[in-house]
């Protein structure tokens, strides 16, 4: 492939609505393809639900119980695929899942209807002999190449066994992948530049209406109200939680597809154990969380699931829901889980397809692709999950290609992201390089710079050859070098969106810190 002339300013092949990760992985693969690719997102990028996940590459292991075959396989694919394309923010991580008598099934699911017929003494357990299936089914579904598969665990006298109440004694340990959400939708929006799209963070879809083939659409500036007129081919509606709003409203049609907004929280503490292994807590009630080891000094629990009102009502986490979380980690965990000891937490809605079914089944958390074609083409995005974000941008593709018939063909799988160009294997070898190029870096410094930016590191630390020479100091090793690559090359204008989102950060620096940091940004 070669890279391609950006699109005009006045004209695009493709436009599309909503900068989260499934609106750039779509504007990527377009416009590698050799479309005139627009994207506009009204805030930044990532700014929702794509920055709120609990931060997994995973298949989906509770699915097997609604017979959510096709969707396990194609996450598990995508997982191994992706981690090969993004092995600096994306890695594998061990899950520990603890093995005790009251594990339950999460109320009328497929898989618990049937045991509670045939075997109804069980009264809605899951027996440890099924959930060792779906672990078999788990690690062959996919076809897996890289990661360890599936094996039993005492929790006696072990590591992984320490920070758990005495009553745990067998577990099974499998694999998955970490993954940092919204440094993945910033990078594809990076890539889909790179091949010649046009990218808006905080530009606004105000109007858009159908003129002759074409859409005319209205941007608007959030930040100066500026407007702008544009002509696209066809439109894509990737709005994410706004989806409908923004079907049944901005762009005028009368649909009665629908969305089911839930609220999937999280709590983040201090490091909870010394090891780099994740927990997989099942409740009495059938529900799922869980204990992930967090930016190298604390712990990330989640998620619940509530339903979410309106679209626009910013998510935030209750104190009813902190409460449970902690209570659901503390049955696990000798020492309690308090509220007092939260140091963060994060929400996020996610959009969840409404096929009319009474509960939030597997099946709602699967995408659906809905394209209009009685005037100019309009695609929508409905629903869809992170790991298979590449796999929606393909059959989106797919169903717009025949509108280009001199479009490319499908390109990304193994295609690696800026700054994941080297093997998954190597990750560790190329930070300890990065320490001997670079020797003033601390290990911890030099593990998240590379952890965040890969072989990109390298443009960020030029050839200074001490920290002095990477300019500023605004704290928690965040240099005046790296804050000018991501307003340069990420889009970030404000300290939110480099401590929230392109890092962590915030976890580290306090309120002026940050605030110094938002006046270097917008030179006020």
């Amino acid at each position: 492939m070669t890279r391609q002339d950006g699109p005009p300013r006045s004209g695009f092949d493709l436009f599309v609505i909503g900068g989260g990760i499934n609106g750039c992985g779509i504007a990527r693969d377009a416009a590698g393809r050799g479309l005139r690719v627009g994207l506009a997102e009204m805030g930044d990028l990532a700014g929702a639900t794509s920055s709120a996940s609990t931060k997994l590459f995973h298949g989906g292991l509770r699915y097997l119980e609604y017979f959510e075959f096709r969707l396990v396989r194609e996450s598990l694919i995508e997982r191994e695929r992706l981690l090969k394309a993004m092995p600096h923010i994306s890695w594998p991580m061990r899950f520990v899942l603890p093995l005790h008598p009251e594990m339950r099934f999460e109320n009328d699911t497929p898989t618990s209807r049937l045991l509670n017929t045939v075997m109804p003494w069980m009264k809605g357990r899951r027996p440890a002999w099924l959930i060792r299936l779906g672990l078999f089914l788990y690690d062959t579904l996919g076809g897996r190449e890289i990661l360890p598969g599936t094996r039993s665990l005492s929790l006696d006298g072990t590591r992984e066994g320490a920070p758990l109440k005495d009553e745990m004694h067998r577990a099974f340990e499998y694999s998955d992948c970490w993954v940092q959400d919204a440094r993945l939708t910033v990078l594809n929006a990076r890539d889909a530049a790179r091949w010649g799209a046009e990218i808006m963070p905080r530009t606004k879809v105000i109007a858009a209406t159908p003129e002759g083939e074409a859409w005319s659409v209205t941007l608007e500036d959030t930040a100066t109200g500026e407007t702008r007129q544009i002509r696209t081919r066809a439109l894509v509606n990737a709005a994410g939680p706004w989806v409908a709003e923004m079907l049944n409203g901005t762009l005028g049609r009368n649909s009665q597809a629908g969305i089911r907004l839930v609220r999937g929280s999280h709590i983040v503490t201090r490091r909870l154990y010394d090891h780099d292994k994740c927990y997989f807590f099942q409740g009495s009630d059938g529900r799922i969380i869980f204990s992930i080891p967090y930016e190298q000094d604390f712990t990330l629990i989640g998620t619940t699931d509530v339903d979410h009102p309106d679209a626009d009502s910013r998510p935030r986490i209750t104190d009813e829901e902190v409460s449970y979380l902690c209570d659901f980690a503390s049955g696990y965990f000798k020492q309690p889980v308090t509220p007092g000891d939260v140091v963060w937490t994060y929400s996020g809605v996610r959009p969840l397809y409404d096929d009319g079914a009474s509960s939030a089944s597997a099946a709602t958390r699967d995408y659906v692709l809905r394209l209009e074609e009685s005037g100019p083409p309009l695609l929508s995005v409905f629903g869809g999950k992170i790991t298979t974000y590449r796999r929606l941008a393909e059959h989106a593709m797919e169903k717009l290609a025949p509108l280009f018939p001199r479009i490319r063909d499908p390109w990304t799988a193994g295609e690696p992201l800026p700054g994941g160009d080297f093997p998954v294997a190597e990750a560790e070898t190329r930070i300890g390089q990065l320490m001997l190029d670079y020797p003033f870096l601390e290990p911890r410094q030099a593990e998240r710079l590379f952890r965040h930016y890969g072989t990109e590191c390298y443009d960020i630390l030029g050839e200074a050859s001490t920290a002095l020479e990477l300019g500023r100091d605004f704290g928690a090793g965040l240099s005046e070098a790296e804050v000018r690559f991501l307003m340069e090359r990420e889009y970030a204008t404000r300290a939110e969106d480099v401590v929230w989102r392109r890092t962590k950060l915030g976890l580290r620096l306090d309120e002026g810190q940050i605030a110094a940091l938002d006046a270097y940004m917008t030179g006020s």
